[in-house]
């Protein structure tokens, strides 16, 4: 069930879905989705669904993964540096460590940045940078960045993300408590343009670490 023909057909799905970035696909052709899950999750790793990884967290449904990498590609301006809030499983971080120059990701529970490192040191994945962290206050002794993407979701708009973005720079994240949507945010000399992209369902963003 891992076969590369199994993550052929996943692809194919993306693109029946409206995922169009060839750099996107490509990714997700050859990053193994199923090494971020346990053995037991395994068999249903290229389902384009969300799965449990344990601390009542998930691994973003493909679909998601690609939709918001895509967003955030399609930028005026290269994407060098990304900010990825909410490591969880490591599978978002890998795709975007073979799409940029540099991924700084953070995340509020210890054991699952603990195992993503593992699984993103066995992939051989040398530009990622790992932070014990909420989110709420992104990264700021490594700002500022060429875009940010968001696996939780907070009530209302973090200012600090945005100021932690460089001008023409892309933030995409799910915003709500009961019902989110999933929002495209663009920086701009006098503030930002914001893109509404869909309906999603994330764990929400929550303050502390464990």
């Amino acid at each position: 069930m891992t076969s590369q023909r199994t993550r052929n057909r996943l692809v194919d799905r993306l693109i029946e879905k409206g995922i169009s970035d060839p750099r996107v696909l490509d990714t997700i052709k050859v990053v193994p989705r199923h090494l971020f899950l346990d053995e037991a999750m395994a068999t249903r790793s290229y389902e384009d669904t969300a799965l449990p990884i344990g601390y009542g967290q998930t691994i973003s449904q493909p679909w998601v993964v690609a939709k918001m990498t895509q967003w955030l590609l399609q930028s005026d301006r290269p994407v060098r540096n990304v900010l990825e809030i909410g490591t969880g499983s490591g599978y978002q971080t890998a795709i975007l460590s073979l799409l940029v120059d540099k991924v700084y990701s953070v995340e509020r529970i210890e054991a699952l940045s603990q195992r993503a490192q593992q699984v993103i040191g066995k992939l051989e994945l040398s530009n990622v940078e790992f932070s014990m962290s909420d989110g709420h206050w992104g990264w700021p002794a490594k700002a500022p960045f060429d875009a940010i993407i968001s696996a939780a979701s907070p009530a209302e708009l973090p200012q600090e993300l945005i100021n932690q973005l460089k001008v023409g720079g892309r933030l995409v994240m799910p915003i709500g408590e009961h019902e989110q949507k999933l929002y495209g945010f663009e920086k701009t000399l006098n503030g930002y343009k914001e893109t509404c992209l869909a309906e999603v369902m994330f764990v929400p963003m929550k303050t502390g670490v464990e």
